[in-house]
């Protein structure tokens, strides 16, 4: 089924819209909660919450493109989730290595506050996405953005783990010498 298909299944408040994006889409949201999480009952969880916050969002907004609304969603309930499970320090996964390779290219929280406006930063970071070659950007946001590890995105752009963590490294520099050009202190 067409993902304008199932939006419009969402705003006639069809039930049958759970299952058409549980069919077209649960996969991929299992894979975005999973490895953030790494528990299959903690993501089930994620993934049956993203079915129901897009359900209570559908009829004020109509997304341009399901699978990334989807997977937006199934990101942050994920990450609240992983916030409250390692807080109780029950949990592991790629989000420690990810946010650790990432801390010296990213503003630190008391510097956020000095960065007046958020959307120059976004503006900043779409420019460095585009300045990436397709296949950097496709392993930067696999790494950053869905948390899936080395091994992971290897096997699936079928390289080498070590081309993979070269390509990341150039990445995060070049993405450093940019906030450091535009002013943005890290």
């Amino acid at each position: 089924m067409e993902d304008r298909e199932i939006v419009d299944l969402y705003w006639a408040r069809s039930e049958s819209a759970i299952s058409e994006t549980a069919h077209k889409y649960g996969k991929y949201c299992h894979t975005v909660a999973h490895n953030i999480l790494c528990s299959i009952e903690d993501s089930e969880e994620c993934v049956n919450d993203t079915y129901m916050r897009a359900w209570n969002s559908m009829p004020q907004h109509r997304p341009s493109v399901l699978k990334t609304f989807l997977g937006k969603i199934t990101r942050n309930l994920a990450l609240n989730r992983y916030k409250t499970l390692s807080a109780d320090k029950r949990n592991s996964g790629q989000m420690p290595l990810a946010l650790e390779e990432l801390k010296c290219c990213v503003p630190g929280e008391d510097n956020t506050a000095n960065i007046v406006d958020d959307l120059a930063l976004a503006e900043i970071f779409n420019r460095f996405l585009a300045s990436l070659s397709e296949e950097q950007r496709k392993i930067f946001m696999r790494r950053y953005w869905y948390l899936s590890s080395i091994k992971e995105i290897a096997n699936e752009y079928s390289v080498g783990e070590s081309k993979v963590k070269m390509s990341l490294m150039r990445s995060r520099n070049e993405l450093k010498t940019l906030l450091e050009t535009e002013g943005i202190s890290l």
